[in-house]
């Protein structure tokens, strides 16, 4: 597809995600970076996103948010990459990439600010218990090297990455099964350059920030 590719992102924020998937995918894109109080909020990049969050995507005319849907909208966007199974075996691609988008998102967060579920309660909520969660978190990366099989899809890079924060800032056991999962795609060419470009952009936020 021909048309201009424009990620909007800030380099500590989940548009590590969608620019490791946009590394994968190989496809020329332009970067604008958005800065949190100032033009993430601004009346240009709303029009884009009106949570006034990142990241976003441009493809041509059509605008995609949310980090889980921008991997899978650039898995079927540039099916040459090969990131999407077959429809007839995307079951798992779907499930747990969206498990890791709703519950594990849900639980981790909730765990972050103290917060619980009561037991009573478990049930009203998404993500039920954090235990819960992480015994099928387990179970999801631990019955094959990768989400769908022996194939690396979109889906590892979304469960991936959550993975690789949660034992980086300590918001997930470090379970034995989740490191080995991690340790299947670290290596990865596009990871390596998606986390350069953004930690040298972090650096340089950060190091103007200190300066003003």
């Amino acid at each position: 597809m021909a048309d201009e590719l424009v990620f909007y992102s800030n380099p500590m924020s989940r548009g590590r995600i969608a620019r490791w998937m946009l590394e994968e995918v190989g496809a020329p894109y332009r970067t604008e970076w958005l800065t949190y109080e100032g033009s993430m909020k601004a009346p240009d990049y709303l029009a884009v996103n009106p949570m006034g969050k990142v990241p976003a995507i441009r493809h041509g005319k059509v605008v995609v948010t949310e980090a889980a849907a921008i991997c899978a909208y650039m898995a079927d966007a540039f099916p040459e990459a090969g990131l999407a199974p077959p429809i007839s075996q995307r079951a798992d691609y779907y499930r747990w990439m969206f498990f890791a988008a709703g519950p594990v998102e849900m639980a981790v967060s909730l765990k972050a600010f103290g917060l619980s579920v009561p037991k009573e309660r478990e049930r009203s909520i998404g993500c039920g218990s954090y235990e819960s969660v992480l015994n099928a978190l387990s179970y999801a990366v631990s019955r094959t090297p990768y989400i769908t099989g022996d194939t690396f899809t979109a889906a590892d890079v979304y469960v991936g990455s959550h993975i690789s924060w949660g034992l980086q800032f300590g918001s997930l056991e470090a379970r034995p099964e989740y490191q080995a999962y991690w340790d299947r795609l670290k290596d990865r060419p596009a990871y390596l350059k998606a986390k350069a470009i953004d930690d040298e952009e972090m650096h340089r936020q950060l190091a103007a920030m200190k300066a003003s």
